[in-house]
């Protein structure tokens, strides 16, 4: 331990100079103002949930414990897709590859990942909170359970995808539990809506001993993950360790420049960086041999044939995309119907599945140069790229539509909104594509809620907007809910393909970014 913090030292003082009394009173006076800015929101949560818990009904016990466990696992997903255990770039130049105890090189790292730890599982634990309050009355116990169950099962998790990461029995086993988690998510939300609500029923009227009994096994398990992880530390292979820190390097550069589509681009150059790809021979649709080859229709969807490709390359994503359909219909049942959250995940989540699919868009826009060298038109080429986007859209909204109006929040033919709003959300993530990096030279507005830059705004709601007018009619109807949706139904058609239309019309033929 004395020699790392020796080499530590000779580092620090061939480079800025030692830490001094401001510094420390910077670093402090920073986390002061966290806290504070932090304390008004949890505390004013916190108190919505002891006002309001005993008038939630009971029966959304089911979808809320399906979300909060599809939210554990969003937490162990992310846990090890980061690495957990990340270095910084100057620690894996130097100290990495040094003969100095590799644990102890990683001991700042620990205690970085279990304050991240902590953090999550305080969030965790509000969470489980508000369904446990919600159904069993609020109370010292149920609070004390909550926020054990949810502390331990984030510093758990932590320390079992720190295993992982040096063992691929862990791996597969980490992977096995996220599964196992959406899985039981998945039940409990149908068991919530349908005949299990006895099961739900006997979980809400259980002793409060037997929370206390799983508070103590679930804190138990954690301690034995933390001891497990830290033996583990030692074992952890360089390779991985040099991976994670060139992430951590992506992310730092991201964060410095403040531009959030560089993190995707550093996200798939990453997945496809180690990775062999065979050669699969043109559709017949593309091939040289179609009736059309002779004309300037293929060319276009050649160019565009690249996304799909990359989307068929990955079913895992496809899947869990595609999965994600089910949590509209998961934010209505905990929240007693169609809420505002609940249109406000459909439409996002819908858009999502269109942006998913236009990477070949952004190539374009960040390398026009490179899409002018095909000599194709870019407006047929933007026009074959939507295609993906429109049927991808308007597969998953259609399967959200469809399992809302199964749990019973709608009734009608709503499906039919999914394929005629596609159009526009296809032209909205098409948007997303061609947009340019946060301009931080606008002017920052003042208002009642602090500071906001106006840079970050438009940038957020560049494609957004597009998506909104588009689909209209849609969100009109979705928030009146009328018995016959028929009309809206027509609406949506005619100004979905006038927005996509006038897009492609608009769209500018070269794109300069930055």
């Amino acid at each position: 331990m004395n020699d790392v913090r020796t080499a530590r030292a000779f580092i620090r003082s061939r480079g800025r100079g030692p830490t001094s009394w401001s510094d420390r009173y910077v670093s402090l006076f920073t986390l002061t103002v966290a806290a504070a800015v932090l304390a008004d929101p949890l505390t004013t949560a916190f108190a919505a949930l002891t006002a309001t818990s005993r008038q939630v009904d009971p029966s959304r016990l089911g979808a809320g414990i399906a979300l909060v466990a599809l939210a554990y696992a969003g937490f162990l997903s992310l846990a090890r897709r980061v690495g957990p255990v990340v270095l910084p770039a100057t620690d894996a130049a130097w100290l990495l590859l040094s003969p100095l105890p590799r644990r102890n090189v990683l001991r700042r790292t620990s205690a970085i990942l279990l304050a991240a730890s902590l953090a999550s599982g305080a969030g965790l634990s509000l969470a489980l909170f508000a369904v446990l309050a919600g159904s069993a009355g609020h109370d010292t116990l149920v609070l004390a359970v909550a926020v054990l169950v949810g502390l331990s099962a984030a510093v758990g998790g932590m320390a079992a995808a720190v295993v992982a990461q040096s063992s691929p029995t862990w791996e597969s086993w980490l992977r096995g539990a996220v599964v196992s988690l959406v899985v039981a998510a998945v039940l409990t939300a149908v068991a919530g809506s349908g005949p299990g609500r006895q099961v739900l029923a006997a979980v809400t009227g259980a002793p409060r001993s037997l929370g206390a009994a799983l508070a103590g096994l679930s804190a138990a398990a954690a301690l034995l993950l933390v001891r497990q992880a830290w033996r583990a530390l030692g074992r952890i292979h360089v390779s991985s360790l040099l991976a994670t820190s060139t992430r951590a390097g992506h992310l730092a550069a991201a964060a410095v420049v403040m531009d959030p589509g560089a993190l995707t681009w550093a996200a798939e150059d990453n997945h496809w960086r180690a990775r062999v790809l065979r050669s699969r021979p043109w559709p017949a649709l593309l091939s040289r041999g179609a009736p059309w080859s002779r004309h300037a229709v293929s060319a276009p969807m050649a160019l565009a044939w690249h996304d799909w490709r990359r989307l068929a390359r990955r079913p895992g994503r496809l899947t869990a995309l595609l999965g994600t359909a089910a949590l509209p219909a998961l934010a209505a049942q905990a929240q007693g119907g169609l809420s505002a959250v609940a249109v406000t995940v459909l439409i996002a989540g819908a858009l999502t599945a269109a942006a998913v699919c236009t990477a070949g868009a952004r190539r374009d826009g960040e390398d026009p140069g490179l899409a002018r060298l095909f000599g194709v038109n870019v407006r047929a080429v933007l026009a074959a790229r939507a295609l993906l986007p429109f049927l991808m859209s308007a597969a998953w909204l259609t399967l959200a539509l469809g399992v809302l109006t199964v749990t019973g929040a709608l009734t009608g033919p709503w499906w039919l909104l999914g394929p005629l709003a596609a159009p526009a959300l296809a032209a909205g993530a098409l948007r997303m594509a061609r947009r340019r990096p946060i301009d931080h030279s606008m002017p920052v507005i003042d208002t009642p809620s602090g500071a906001v830059p106006t840079g970050w705004v438009v940038w957020a709601l560049t494609g957004v907007d597009v998506a909104a007018i588009g689909c209209a009619p849609m969100l009109y109807a979705l928030a009146v809910r009328p018995p016959d949706p028929g009309a809206f139904v027509a609406a949506q058609a005619v100004c979905g393909i006038a927005v996509l239309a006038a897009f492609l019309l608009g769209a500018k033929t070269g794109v300069r970014r930055g």
